[in-house]
């Protein structure tokens, strides 16, 4: 064992309380959030932090927290990060919990090697790296797990953002609402190809009144929607062509191969007529005045 292993392990053992005192009071100092409940909470972290880290300066090399006898304080600082990034927390706020650390434990070095500058410096520097790696190693797991998070709630509000709505027996809708990539098309054509499978529908009403615009790769993705849904057996009709949106299509060349209407209402009207349906006006005429 090293001689900076045999520091930081008696400066843990002999010093537990004290090293665990200090360093929940810089964290206080640094935060804004005063939830008593919150402190209790990074009091528990910061005990099973202290353990872990003993046991791993006891088995493992300084140098690289990457070895298996780190694998428990990489565990614990990575359901760390993720609390931490699923609760809103900042980078910096993460990676703080661990920085703090230093100061209590350069306090209390600076007064166990006081008689040995050299020492003394070999020692801070060999503390210093090692918070310094378990801080970057927290601050990475964060910076994963939050892009996790982000992708996830993504995803989430594409699923949200695609509808499909039964406007009548045999009739489905799906008003799309900004742009359609590659991804979001694939969840339009699994929302709607499976929704014609649940409800039997012969007839789909895409309406794109919430597309900005239409380009080729936009039309593209509609085409790609409207042969899926033909193959499952409904038939599409296209609504919300704007007149810009259809000079555009013009322009472009674009060939649709799809019946269109201005407006969901014309859509829906001949989506009844196709199933033999009719709408018609119930209000009797007034009687005119004796």
């Amino acid at each position: 064992m090293s001689a900076s292993q045999n520091v930081i392990l008696s400066l843990i053992d002999h010093h537990h309380q004290r090293l665990l005192t200090g360093w929940l009071a810089c964290l206080k100092r640094d935060t804004r959030r005063g939830d008593t409940q919150r402190e209790t909470e990074v009091s528990e972290q910061a005990k099973r932090f202290l353990e872990q880290l003993r046991r791993g300066v006891a088995t493992g090399h300084l140098n690289d927290i990457g070895n298996a006898d780190w694998v428990q304080m990489r565990e614990l600082l990575e359901d760390f990060s993720r609390d931490r990034a699923i609760q809103g927390y900042s980078p910096s706020e993460t990676a703080n919990f661990v920085f703090a650390l230093k100061e209590p434990l350069f306090e209390l070095l600076r007064q166990e090697l006081a008689s040995d500058a050299g020492l003394l410096a070999k020692e801070t520097w060999a503390v210093s790296s090692l918070i310094d790696r378990l801080g970057l190693h927290t601050i990475e797991c964060y910076a994963r797990i939050r892009e996790e998070v982000i992708t996830r709630q993504q995803q989430e509000l594409l699923e949200l953002s695609t509808p499909v709505v039964e406007l009548w027996e045999g009739i489905l809708a799906l008003p799309l609402i900004g742009t359609l990539d590659s991804s979001r098309t694939q969840i339009v054509m699994e929302s709607l190809l499976q929704r014609i499978v649940t409800s039997g529908a012969e007839i789909a009403i895409i309406d794109i009144t919430g597309v900005p615009t239409v380009d080729t790769l936009v039309a593209q993705h509609l085409i790609k929607t409207i042969s899926a849904a033909r193959l499952m057996g409904a038939d599409c009709i296209l609504s919300g062509i704007r007149p810009q949106i259809a000079q555009t299509i013009v322009h472009l060349g674009l060939e649709l191969n799809v019946v269109s209407k201005a407006t969901m209402a014309d859509a829906l009207a001949l989506a009844l007529r196709r199933s033999g349906r009719a709408v018609t006006d119930r209000k009797r005429p007034t009687a005119p005045d004796a």
